[in-house]
């Protein structure tokens, strides 16, 4: 038994040390890959084109996406750069796919700015799944079979397990040549559903039954002659949150109140990968819920804070942003009104599940609430139903002044709300 100890401390000392090598040695005041990606509208629609490609294919068959070099750098830089400052080069040769990262760091320190990491993926079989081949972290060099078992020993005792695993069990095949890379893939229904429930902790348990039993009561005590708002059922999952919670429980508690109300408002529309919502909702007889008068509001609100309060604001940030743009491309125009919607949601639900204290003082506030004023600002006067070619003629793109001008407008409304006011 001390033997077995002794060397399972051993193997995690030696992980320890490996990754604060990796990291010392990454980090450098040189960017390997020059900073400075600009995001445009026809690259946000390009990209989103190529990303969603695999979507076509229907759940139970057989699917193959076959990218070139062009495009894997278009999506790899569009994904990097939705979360951080970075710039990724992605090179096809010798049945390799060879990637070259350089990430910004957030604060300067004594190593450098940023952080440089290059690796090369291959196959020798176009039937297998590509393998680590090469790996390195600034100037230092590790065995691929090492730095193999340190990411996999990483991702496997970690969060990223599941999201590791959804991502390559559909695989069947990866072929690299020279010109493209093809991928056949397999995703059936059951993958799906998985998916949406790993990502959005959606599940049917008895402590969401709590939440979805105080929204049933309160919809069959609705009077159909007044709009339901949004407010009523956040104030009064809320109120179930803080008698149930204690410190240590607030965050999951604020979670479960997020998904309940979101499974009930979003039931009609849903969005982006959120499963279905439990049967018994559909069940009840529905009332959409509203702000300032409009569903759509109330259904983008709650749309961005159950992704926030499940993956993080960022992943919220880009789904609000990509739908507007998506909007502009022939959908109901771009809209600053929405987007607005989307921000304050994303704000909501970092709030409630940032910290253990967070939650817990949100909780208090959410549950003695007047009205949606308390934690939504008034967006009707700003501009919407933007079709692509005038958003072209007028903004730019998500990164001109002009646009960055109106979105700061929207976080300044945002801070001033009751909800979010710092004491």
């Amino acid at each position: 038994m001390k033997l077995i100890l002794r060397l399972t401390l051993y193997t995690l000392s030696t992980l320890v040390l490996l990754c604060l090598l990796v990291v010392i040695f990454g980090v450098s005041d040189k960017a390997d890959v020059a900073i400075g990606w600009t995001l445009t509208a026809d690259d946000i629609i390009r990209a989103k084109k190529i990303l969603h490609e695999g979507a076509k294919t229907k759940p139970d068959e057989i699917g193959t996406l076959a990218l070139n070099k062009d495009d894997i750098n278009l999506a790899a830089n569009y994904l990097l750069n939705r979360f951080i400052q970075s710039a990724v080069k992605i090179e096809l040769k010798n049945n390799a796919v060879r990637f070259t990262v350089t990430m910004t760091l957030p604060h300067k320190n004594l190593f450098g700015q940023y952080v440089n990491i290059s690796f090369k993926l291959g196959n020798e079989i176009p039937t297998e799944r590509p393998k680590l081949t090469k790996f390195k972290a600034g100037a230092l060099l590790l065995p691929a079979r090492l730095a193999a078992f340190i990411i996999d020993t990483v991702i496997h005792n970690t969060y990223l397990k599941n999201y590791y695993l959804l991502a390559v069990n559909p695989l069947k095949s990866v072929d690299i040549n020279e010109q493209r890379v093809i991928i056949v893939y397999y995703s059936s229904k059951e993958t799906r559903m998985r998916a949406g429930n790993i990502l959005t902790h959606n599940t049917d348990s008895p402590e969401l039954n709590i939440y979805q039993q105080k929204i049933i009561d309160i919809v069959n005590q609705h009077d159909p002659a007044w709009r339901l708002s949004l407010a009523d059922l956040l104030k009064a999952t809320f109120q179930v949150a803080l008698e149930r919670s204690s410190l240590d429980t607030a965050i999951s508690e604020n979670k479960l109140a997020i998904i309940a109300v979101n499974n009930y408002v979003n039931q009609k529309e849903p969005k982006g990968f959120l499963t279905p919502p439990p049967s018994k909702l559909f069940n009840l007889k529905y009332y959409p819920a509203y702000l300032y008068k409009r569903t759509d509001l109330a259904q983008h609100f709650m749309g961005s804070a159950v992704i926030t309060a499940s993956t993080g604001r960022e992943v919220a940030k880009v789904m609000g942003e990509e739908k507007e743009i998506s909007d502009a491309n022939g959908g109901s125009g771009f809209s600053f009104i929405d987007l607005t919607a989307d921000k304050t949601g994303t704000k909501f639900g970092e709030i409630t599940t940032s910290s253990p204290e967070n939650a817990r003082k949100s909780q208090k506030a959410i549950a003695e609430i007047n009205d949606y004023r308390d934690f939504m600002p008034d967006p009707r006067d700003l501009p919407e139903h933007i079709n692509q070619e005038e958003f072209k003629t007028k903004y730019g793109s998500i990164e001109s002044t002009i646009y960055k001008a109106l979105t700061k407008e929207i976080d300044n409304r945002i801070a001033k709300t009751p909800l979010y006011q710092k004491p």
